[in-house]
């Protein structure tokens, strides 16, 4: 109970720490700042290390202190989900350094390594349902996430908290087809070239029109769309627009 009311009065005097965290920013952004800001910098890191401290203990009590995403226990730390409403430990999950490095580096993104989240997918746990969604979202090229996506259940809520991401980062992404045309959602293309669909022995012909199309909000080369009754990823450079 103290370490809630103390995590209460951290978080609610200190709205820019919060901020941070929403945006999806942790902190190391403090040598870019003006010298008569980073000693206001450095406070609000030694306010958020306090709180992510208090809200290990929350974590581990309801993880059973292992990683929420592959069930592993290395060294699991608490991981605030970016471009959350709020920060708390409702908004955070438990996650091993294994997990932690490649969600902060999508280079070092194994996609068999994440065939882990077929359990974690299940969990009755908001935070870790958006984390997971947001994983299988970045490798659904890969053929197998697509399956699980369309398996999942979200809430409406929780869902709009998963998609907040692609929200903040689609508003800079254009996506374009093979001769240089905008792709909107919506729209209709034709396949330029046979592409064997990743996951499946399944080849799309060229000429094929893939209608009502879906963009990626994260990845300005993919689309999706139907193709045979399929939903797949499609690469904008092999489409051109109808």
């Amino acid at each position: 109970m103290k370490d809630k009311l103390k995590y209460k009065e951290l978080s609610e005097n200190n709205s820019k720490s919060r901020l941070i965290v929403r945006a999806g920013i942790i902190l190391p952004a403090l040598l870019f700042l003006p010298v008569r800001n980073r000693k206001m910098a450095v406070v609000e890191k030694t306010i958020f290390a306090k709180i992510l401290k208090i809200m290990q203990k929350e974590l581990e009590n309801r993880s059973g202190g292992q990683c929420e995403l592959c069930g592993g226990n290395h060294n699991p730390a608490a991981f605030p989900i970016p471009f959350s409403p709020s920060i708390s430990a409702d908004t955070a999950i438990l996650i091993c350094e294994n997990c932690k490095e490649q969600i902060e580096d999508p280079e070092k993104m194994n996609p068999n390594y994440w065939r882990c989240v077929n359990d974690s997918m299940w969990s009755p746990v908001p935070a870790v349902q958006v984390m997971v969604w947001r994983i299988l979202n970045k490798l659904k090229a890969e053929g197998w996430p697509q399956d699980l996506l369309d398996m999942m259940y979200m809430d409406e809520e929780t869902k709009n908290w998963a998609k907040a991401e692609n929200s903040e980062i689609g508003n800079s992404i254009v996506h374009r087809d093979s001769n240089g045309n905008i792709l909107t959602a919506g729209d209709t293309v034709v396949l330029i070239k046979d592409l064997k669909v990743k996951g499946s022995s399944m080849v799309a012909k060229q000429g094929t029109s893939v209608r009502r199309i879906s963009l990626d909000m994260e990845n300005e080369k993919y689309i999706e769309g139907r193709v045979d009754g399929q939903h797949i990823v499609i690469i904008t450079d092999f489409v051109k627009k109808v």
